[in-house]
């Protein structure tokens, strides 16, 4: 196995706002902090922010700088290792190419919600798929309201849903991020 041939892409376009309508949301600082953070935890060298918004990017690259060099290097190192695996990009086109340097087989995009889709494959046969080929492969999770359809309906893979004890789901991406790696590399 391959430990690397999995990347993480933290969507911001396209993505639902609660009314429904596809926009670019807004980045924040404890996604881009605590799922590098759990990305690392479990062996990924890849954490792509994804985001056409030229203000946005800038603001990632700075959070990402303030912890690699200088006071937040020096003051936590253990979050610099984290925050040294984030790219941010403009489009998912552009994550998908740069974590396709290294591979020969094309990357395949799997994607998930928080609602059940038709095709949709459990995290436990999306683990053994990883485990059992080199097949590079990049998780793409959405912000706001979730993906837009168009992300879905251009996956290779969808993942069923995290599901809960009862009807409400509605988990933050940076917690549904850290239990869907746990399931897929965890020991």
């Amino acid at each position: 196995m391959a430990i690397n041939n999995l990347a993480i892409a933290l969507v911001h376009y396209p993505v639902y706002n609660k009314h429904r309508e596809v926009v670019t949301s807004a980045l924040t600082n404890l996604d881009q902090h605590d799922i590098a953070r759990s990305a690392k935890t479990f062996g990924l060298d890849r954490f792509y922010i994804v985001t056409p918004s030229e203000e946005q990017r800038k603001l990632a690259e700075r959070i990402s700088g303030h912890w690699q060099q200088g006071w937040g290097a020096d003051y936590n190192p253990d979050r610099r290792q984290a925050l040294d695996i984030v790219r941010v990009v403009t489009s998912v086109a552009t994550a998908v190419e740069d974590f396709q340097n290294g591979f020969s087989k094309q990357v395949k995009r799997v994607v998930t919600g928080a609602t059940q889709r038709h095709g949709s494959i459990p995290l436990a046969s999306f683990r053994e798929l990883l485990d059992e080929n080199e097949q590079p492969y990049l998780l793409m999770l959405g912000t706001g309201w979730g993906l837009a359809d168009e992300c879905f309906s251009s996956a290779d893979i969808i993942l069923d849903p995290i599901a809960g004890y009862g009807l409400y789901n509605h988990l933050s991406v940076r917690s549904a991020a850290a239990i869907m790696l746990d399931r897929i590399r965890g020991i």
